[in-house]
């Protein structure tokens, strides 16, 4: 038998989900995460979900890994110390930036700049040109540059950045930079711009390119422990992939080598695990939320594609690369809850319990009260009820935490507890707007889902706020992401900056063009060992009205542009335009990039259909409970997800669980099991 291990290192817990190859048999498991060393968790939850399925370690070939580490690095300030090599004359690039407002009209009053990543006085100018079109205006002086590099430039850097002006279209002098500084720093990485990110707008490509060295030793040093480790448990030719944030995987070498693909690394694996049962049970048209110990992550998916921007945000720090266009606010089942002394008006979150001390039910020395303790109270969350398999939960220290709430506002312990959901849930609902309704869509003409260890709590309620039903379930929701992991491809892309009008554009030699830039894209792949046969290809441009100052990007296949020719770009970005902003011009488009998306196709033989159900679910009730909704106690049986068929039906008021999540139908509404195993809940 074949294995492959998905892994994702959320803030509170890490998930695995263990695929075999050949039946599509699952296993999966939780085991708290280790924020001092993410990879202690990653080895522990292997040890737990290999002895828990009696599985060889062996076995596991293929390990998918969904990872914060490049994210915590920039949030927490803990990068390498980044020297810059520029045009001489551009050093001040990363000073100048782009022009923002942070907030309101007072902003400014408040804001404090963070230090920069690349600090000027680290920054050293190099004598070269060149030119727009990329012929060259001046020589590089490699006297000079070899003079400034060993009198201006600090010798403890940790990482070294390369952004020449115009390198984008002519890389040649930034090459030729990093085999200089080499001979000065031959045991630090090096980036240069023209490899990192070859798109024109110096500001950004100096930011990505910088932000890539930043987070290039950490990540390195975690991905070639990780590697090392899984070799000595697993075997020497255990292959690692890390998830990137556009939703595909890169090997451990790529991933060591271009972390900046990663930032967004961790929310992609939910998304990518949300479409793959979704569209087995025919929805193509969904919004996702996964709601975690710490955040919630949303995201639209139309037409059975995950939206992706073409930059990606971790806190200040904006950067040129692609990712899954997901929103995220502070509300998870750990986010804690507090009554301001000034305004006695409750709040919930940002803030988080973690995983270290957690909600105070889970009895490791929290004691702030919690959106997951909140859920206790009400009964949502059993407390015969065990999370991540093993893990007892305590209804009397959340009762003691809810309370003190309670007491702030002058209320009920109920109402209490029953206001800190309906305003974490309407957090949530506001990031759902802003991937649905601010972008032009009505979320009445899709479906939610909702996943994570806290998603499935909170669906049936927020499905009445968006009005999206069915609200979905999906199998093994807490452990979704870790899932998206195990099934996504391995890709990577190329891209060239391109300016050029439609019009004047024939088909064959854009064509032509994307060719070169499939090719290039493939490199890496075939270098890591992937069969030339197995690769798969899209493309993307990015385009706008003449004279606009954004762009907006569209996806088509080879097929398409044979078929449509140049239209093929043109007719989508109109509509796309027009979904956005309610016009179009119908000419004038300026195309300013092509990239050709390139990955290996994944052949699961897994058949996740589940048998189907007698109809009867009484086999399935565990035991009677209640919960409290809408200011009244109501009889809930609880259920093993695990004993539902397809087509069974659970009527509300109940509780549907299983080992990785909770899933709550209310009054009114009832769950049904699909063919392939979702919790469809609409009004009953």
């Amino acid at each position: 038998m074949s294995y492959r291990l998905g892994v994702d290192v959320g803030g509170t817990f890490t998930d695995f989900l263990l695929l075999n190859e050949d039946t599509g048999e699952t296993n999966t498991a939780k085991v708290p995460s280790t924020p001092e060393d993410s990879s202690i968790g990653v080895l522990n939850g292997v040890a737990k979900i290999c002895d828990s399925s009696g599985i060889d370690p062996a076995d596991i070939k293929l390990v998918m890994h969904g990872t914060t580490v490049a994210t915590n690095a920039v949030l927490t300030g803990r990068g390498a110390k980044v020297g810059l090599i520029t045009t001489s004359g551009f050093e001040d690039t990363l000073q100048v930036a782009r022009s923002f407002c942070p907030g309101g009209l007072g902003g400014w009053v408040s804001f404090v700049k963070k230090p920069l990543l690349a600090p000027l006085e680290l920054t050293i100018g190099a004598k070269e040109r060149i030119a727009a079109d990329g012929s060259v205006v001046a020589d590089l002086d490699e006297a000079a540059l070899r003079e400034s590099l060993k009198t201006d430039m600090s010798d403890d850097i940790e990482a070294l950045t390369i952004c020449f002006i115009n390198a984008y279209i002519n890389g040649e002098h930034e090459q030729r930079a990093r085999d200089i500084a080499r001979e000065f720093f031959p045991n630090i990485p090096i980036s240069i711009s023209s490899e990192v990110v070859p798109e024109m707008q110096e500001y950004e490509r100096t930011e990505t390119t910088v932000v890539n060295s930043y987070v290039r030793p950490e990540v390195a040093r975690y991905v070639n422990n990780l590697q090392g480790a899984l070799n000595e448990r697993l075997g020497e030719d255990t292959q690692l992939s890390i998830l990137r944030s556009d939703g595909g995987l890169a090997s451990s070498r790529a991933a060591a080598e271009s972390p900046v693909n990663l930032l967004m690394s961790g929310p992609a694996g939910g998304v990518t695990g949300a479409l793959f049962f979704c569209t087995k049970a025919g929805f193509s048209n969904i919004l996702t939320f996964d709601m975690g110990g710490t955040s919630t992550d949303v995201a639209l998916i139309q037409n059975g594609r995950a939206r992706v921007r073409r930059e990606t945000f971790v806190g200040d720090v904006r950067v040129r690369a692609p990712s899954v266009d997901v929103r995220t606010v502070g509300a998870g089942g750990g986010s804690i809850a507090f009554v301001p002394e000034l305004t006695k008006a409750l709040r919930v979150g940002p803030e988080s319990a973690g995983a270290v001390p957690g909600p105070a039910c889970y009895m490791k020395g929290g004691e702030a009260p919690t959106v997951c303790d909140a859920n206790v109270v009400l009964g949502y969350l059993p407390s015969d009820v065990q999370l991540g398999g093993d893990m007892q939960i305590n209804r009397d220290a959340s009762v003691k935490a809810v309370q003190s709430v309670a007491d702030a506002m002058g209320v009920d312990l109920m109402v209490a507890a029953e206001g800190i959901i309906k305003i974490v849930n309407e957090s949530m609902f506001g990031a759902l707007r802003l991937v649905s309704v601010e972008q032009g869509y009505d979320p009445r003409d899709f479906a939610l889902v909702g996943f994570g260890g806290a998603g499935p709590l909170h669906a049936n309620a927020l499905g009445i706020l968006t009005e999206a039903w069915p609200v979905i379930v999906p199998p093994g929701p807490g452990v979704l992401c870790a899932y998206g992991d195990a099934t996504t491809r391995v890709q990577d892309e190329a891209a060239r900056t391109y300016i050029t009008m439609a019009s004047d554009l024939t088909t064959e030699k854009l064509a032509d063009d994307l060719l070169t830039l499939k090719a290039r894209a493939s490199e890496s792949l075939i270098e890591d060992g992937i069969d030339e046969n197995r690769l798969e290809v899209t493309y993307q441009a990015d385009l706008r009205y003449a004279g606009q100052a954004f762009q907006i990007t569209v996806e088509f296949t080879e097929a398409e542009l044979r078929d449509k020719g140049v239209a093929v770009l043109t007719d989508q970005f109109d509509a796309e335009h027009e979904q956005l902003f309610t016009f179009k011009l119908g000419d004038g488009h300026e195309i300013l990039m092509i990239r050709a998306v390139v990955g290996a196709s994944v052949t699961l033989k897994a058949d996740i259909s589940i048998p189907k159900g007698s109809g009867d679910v009484s086999g399935a009730l565990i035991h009677q409970s209640r919960f409290f909704y809408e200011g009244d106690w109501h009889d809930a049986g609880i259920y093993d997800r695990g004993r539902l068929g397809a087509e069974d039906v659970v009527v509300g008021p109940a509780i549907v669980s299983e080992m990785d999540s909770t899933t709550v139908v209310l009054p009114g509404y009832s769950a049904t099991v699909d063919a392939v195993g979702n919790l469809l809940i609409q009004p009953a």
